[in-house]
């Protein structure tokens, strides 16, 4: 039928109808925090880029976990800042490491978290790169092995799924073999399956100090032109061994993360990245938009295009939102 038979403003017409209406929701049990861990105590420092995002110490990062919880935010992801780097990333997977202590801290303090650890070299190396670098390239085979065992260290401290962010060519198989050799076959892998090399990444690069001394990532992060070969990573992810499938940013690759649901049936995660944040934040801060609704919308056109776990910095203002 067609007007004027047919209005469709006259489901739009009070809050209560437009709420009876609604397509997508969004939902405290959508969320995962990143949080970021520094060596130290009493550490609870600003982000300069990320208005309201903190690096915190181990002791303060405790805390942090249990107002999160509190806020019925289900997961963080932890991304562990050394004191100290050098060209293998030792620290990736060293038992003392800060990712490690940081997550036996979550996990006592919010033993309800569901704990994600970010698994990479690139906080780790003093190239800043996400692999091992030999005669000034990034080797893919020789970094697999360096990522497993940062891994099953994640592992050992209590991380109930770990997400290697490197873009490494069979990294989820090596991962998902030396977690099931050490007895941790039920450690769950997200992975940032289609990870675009993309210019939202500044101010995590702030965060984490993980800015590449020479170069940059466009040998291993995906073309972002590349549509179809986004698919195809996700794809092998999944054939490796892959729990749930990421993709990285977010807004800028909606249609990505909506082929992904049209077509895969695993779990999809989205990353509402540091720049994506950042620049929602900055305009509001002028006055050009509002805030917290820009970021609702963000986090609704997210999970419409298909995720349902959304890695974003926004995670206690929405919750918070939400549960009022």
């Amino acid at each position: 039928m067609s007007f004027p038979s047919t209005r469709l403003r006259r489901l739009r017409r009070t809050e209560a109808l437009r709420r009876l209406t609604r397509e997508t929701r969004l939902s405290r049990d959508d969320l995962v925090l990143p949080l970021f861990a520094v060596e130290g105590r009493g550490v609870r420092e600003p982000v300069a880029s990320m208005p309201g995002v903190h690096r915190f110490s181990i002791d303060q990062l405790a805390d942090e976990a249990k107002a999160v919880a509190d806020l019925g935010i289900p997961a963080v992801i932890l991304f562990g800042v050394p004191a100290a780097k050098d060209a293998r990333g030792s620290g990736a997977d060293a038992a003392d490491g800060i990712a490690q202590r940081a997550v036996e801290a979550v996990r006592r303090a919010a033993p309800d978290l569901c704990v994600v650890t970010d698994v990479c070299l690139c906080e780790y190396t003093d190239h800043g790169h996400c692999g091992l670098v030999e005669d000034g390239e990034v080797r893919n085979d020789p970094s697999l092995a360096r990522l497993a065992a940062a891994a099953v260290s994640h592992a050992r401290a209590g991380a109930h799924v770990v997400a290697p962010s490197d873009m490494m060519d069979g990294r989820v198989g090596a991962i998902r073999a030396a977690l099931d050799a050490a007895s941790f076959a039920d450690v769950a892998i997200l992975a940032y399956a289609a990870k675009f090399a993309s210019a939202y990444y500044g101010p995590f690069r702030e965060a984490a100090e993980s800015a590449p001394a020479f170069g940059d990532r466009r040998g291993y992060q995906l073309d972002p032109p590349n549509r179809r070969e986004a698919l195809r990573e996700m794809r092998l992810d999944l054939e490796e061994g892959a729990d749930v499938l990421m993709v990285k940013p977010a807004l800028p690759y909606l249609d990505v993360l909506a082929d992904a649901r049209r077509e895969l049936e695993a779990p999809l995660a989205a990353y509402h990245v540091s720049g994506e944040y950042a620049m929602i934040h900055a305009a509001a801060e002028r006055g050009w938009l509002d805030g917290p609704r820009a970021i609702e919308e963000a986090l609704l056109a997210i999970k419409r295009a298909g995720a349902d776990w959304i890695l974003t910095y926004a995670a206690k203002d929405v919750a918070r939102a939400l549960r009022a």
